[in-house]
């Protein structure tokens, strides 16, 4: 990419900024990414919580709250009014379930997101992953078509010429573990549209393997070529290749000497699909440690409306950028479903 990764996900954001609710808002880094997030134009932050509490902690920091809204999390007219609007739509959780789970501010941000009152949400610091995605999976649902949770990390990586300069896209390296050939076949999927709405890129995706095109035989290399015969059949515009080895995946010289037929992936790969979480982990570290590449995410992909996850160290920037991530994805309709959402539950 010509432009810088955060400036370039900005200019997207201010042409149309979204509401993103912070269920977190006791945080002192919450507050100060929310006011940011405001003076930036990238975002109408909401926060979730007590307002004389919110008001007089932000006093108490010096932040000002000015032109950032507040909702209490504890107002029961409220509540009841976002539980009949969101089982007008969805019946299955039972409305007294809804309202105790409506006291903690993480159910109360997805909620308010489910019923359209918000565009994104914004958690983590002082929620575990499991449970963001609990709240989101339950409430939320799952994206048509899509019935795997999955993240997407994008690399900047000093040095690399890679078809996006120095970009280069990761999935999964923070949620599913050992991902079953329709579980990878999602994850390429997510990917391939998460890339395309945040990049405006046509994604390239590589299964990546121990193996290039039957350099190898074993059962972990079937099932990446599994998973690429269901992307195949259900997104046949998904322009994908596998199995490939890194350096064929993205190395045009090694990709020539290694395939015959190179197809538009090999050798110009810019999204990277490992084939379980133990090697994707790994390959951002290695990235990030030996390389000195700087990573921006990983973002939650899969679910039917925008959220992710936080790192419980995340800086103010690190939230500032999660913001903006999720509000461009608000801005495509390829990455916000319909106001109706999964009755499948997981």
């Amino acid at each position: 990419m010509s432009l810088n990764f955060t400036e370039f996900l900005r200019a997207k954001a201010r042409r149309d900024p979204k509401k993103v609710v912070f269920p977190e808002a006791s945080e002192e880094r919450i507050l100060r990414a929310a006011r940011q997030c405001r003076d930036l134009n990238v975002a109408y932050p909401i926060l979730i919580g007590k307002p004389d509490d919110i008001f007089s902690r932000a006093q108490a920091l010096g932040i000002s709250l000015s032109g950032i809204s507040i909702v209490d999390h504890t107002d029961e007219t409220l509540a009841t009014e976002y539980v009949a609007q969101y089982r007008a739509a969805n019946a299955v959780l039972p409305e007294k379930t809804l309202k105790r789970m409506l006291r903690q501010p993480l159910n109360f941000a997805v909620l308010m997101e489910a019923v359209g009152e918000v565009d994104c949400t914004v958690a983590g610091l002082s929620h575990t992953t499991g449970e963001v995605i609990l709240a989101a999976q339950t409430i939320i649902g799952m994206h048509h078509g899509i019935e795997t949770i999955s993240s997407v990390a994008f690399n900047s990586i000093p040095g690399y010429d890679g078809p996006e300069k120095d970009l280069l896209v990761l999935a999964d390296c923070a949620v599913c573990p050992d991902p079953t050939p329709s579980e990878l076949a999602d994850i390429a999927i997510s990917s391939a549209d998460t890339t395309r709405c945040l990049l405006d890129i046509e994604p390239r995706i590589a299964l990546l393997s121990f193996s290039t095109k039957g350099s190898a035989m074993h059962e972990k290399v079937d099932r990446v070529l599994e998973a690429l015969e269901i992307v195949h059949r259900r997104r046949p515009d998904v322009l994908i290749d596998g199995e490939l080895q890194l350096d064929s995946a993205i190395d045009p010289r090694v990709a020539s000497r290694k395939i015959k037929d190179l197809g538009g992936v090999a050798g110009r790969a810019n999204v990277l699909v490992f084939p379980d979480l133990n090697a994707g982990n790994i390959g951002v570290k290695l990235l990030q440690i030996f390389g000195k590449a700087l990573s921006y995410g990983p973002l939650l992909q899969g679910f039917a409306k925008p959220i992710t996850d936080l790192s419980r160290g995340a800086k103010v920037e690190d939230i500032v950028g999660a913001a903006t991530n999720v509000v461009v994805l608000a801005q495509t309709e390829v990455a916000v479903a319909t106001n109706t959402w999964s009755t499948a539950r997981g």
